[in-house]
């Protein structure tokens, strides 16, 4: 009995590893990564149950809160909030003054506005008065709030509509156009 090695197992054990690593390299080559470019039409980052606080000075003047915001990049960076928002604006003591809500909105960084579209509420809380219409612009910078489109205020005593609002953002010093609607009138004042 003859003891020692085959070389012909040898070789068949020592070709086994290369085969074995070319047929694995052959496998990688032939995987496909796919890898999704970002574009401005995509939200750069997004962020569930939000809130910014707007200060100055360190005094908070105003809070804005959303069940979701998408961010975006590009020529044209913007928020947008597809599940609606409100914005609480306070008093130097921090007392709500008024509040802005809307089922759908989109802030401007570069322009540094905000617009409020879908049944936009603007309440000022001290003095029980509200407006309601589709579309809303919040200028940050200027601190006004204004539209082209119709409204309603609902005031104390009064129910008003029309068109082309300008206010100051806490809806307390405020014109429109072409007012009609049902005032309540107290006897003796007549």
């Amino acid at each position: 009995m003859k003891t020692g090695f085959n070389p012909q197992l040898i070789r068949i054990l020592a070709i086994l590893p290369v085969l074995f690593l070319l047929f694995i390299s052959c496998t990688k080559e032939k995987e496909v990564v796919a890898v999704k470019l970002h574009s401005e039409e995509d939200a750069f980052m997004s962020a569930h149950n939000i809130e910014v606080v707007f200060s100055d000075s360190g005094k908070i003047q105003a809070k804005l809160t959303a069940p979701l915001l998408n961010e975006y990049v590009g020529k044209n960076p913007r928020m947008d909030f597809p599940k609606g928002f409100m914005i609480i604006m306070y008093d130097s003591v921090m007392r709500i003054k008024s509040t802005i809500t809307a089922w759908y909105g989109i802030r401007f960084d570069v322009k540094g506005y905000m617009e409020g579209r879908g049944n936009v509420i603007v309440r000022n809380e001290q003095k029980n008065e509200q407006l309601n219409t589709e579309r809303l612009i919040w200028d940050e910078r200027t601190h006004r709030i204004y539209n082209n489109d119709p409204i309603k205020v609902i005031t104390p005593g009064k129910i008003l509509y029309g068109n082309d609002l300008e206010s100051d953002e806490t809806f307390t010093r405020y014109s429109f156009k072409n007012p009609t609607g049902q005032m309540m009138v107290r006897k003796d004042s007549v």
